[in-house]
């Protein structure tokens, strides 16, 4: 079994354990680590980044949230103590591991990204909300308390999931985003 493997097999355990017990049956990996993985190795193929440790990184970025391990804004420091575990215990090489735990621990906005690995997740992390937008809408509704009267506030919210990405990928992104944000607040920009 791959080390891929392994970590996916883990998460998808973990993933239904949430999934069954959360009241609204969400599916982290069907509504977002999925999402992650495709455009961070995306991003890995555009940027020459090592693509086993991006797709690592993006398979394990959000593990504290769907382990319920601590809170969600100290879910990166959370994710990368239980990153370590999971891939000591496949006995991943320390060198490594280190690369790995780094893009967990640093996936929250690409300004903390120290390679181009960490800035592929952390970069695909944001791309993956404009990916699903209905999920986008309801963290929006869930943990920032945007009404549904408040255009201004919608337009800064996605305004500043955009601003987070890191100049290279900005980009690039540019003409997705311009069309995302057209469709959804069209005459109101």
């Amino acid at each position: 079994m791959t080390v891929i493997e392994f970590i996916r097999d883990k998460l998808m355990l973990a993933n239904k354990a949430y999934s069954d017990k959360a009241p609204d049956h969400f599916d982290y990996w069907e509504q977002h680590i999925r999402l992650v993985v495709k455009e961070a190795l995306i991003l890995a193929d555009t940027y020459g980044a090592d693509k086993e440790t991006v797709e690592l990184g993006a398979l394990l970025h959000d593990i504290a949230l769907v382990s319920e391990a601590g809170t969600r804004g100290e879910h990166h420091i959370n994710g990368k103590m239980i990153a370590d575990k999971l891939l000591s215990e496949y006995g991943y090489p320390d060198d490594r591991k280190g690369k790995v735990l780094r893009c967990v621990l640093h996936h929250r906005n690409s300004k903390y990204a120290e390679n181009i690995e960490e800035l592929c997740v952390a970069d695909a992390d944001i791309i993956s909300h404009y990916d699903n937008i209905p999920m986008c809408f309801g963290a929006a509704f869930k943990y920032h308390k945007i009404s549904t009267g408040s255009i201004e506030e919608w337009i800064r919210y996605f305004e500043h999931d955009y601003n987070d990405l890191s100049e290279r990928t900005k980009h690039t992104f540019k003409p997705r985003y311009d069309a995302i944000m057209d469709v959804l607040f069209g005459a109101l920009l």
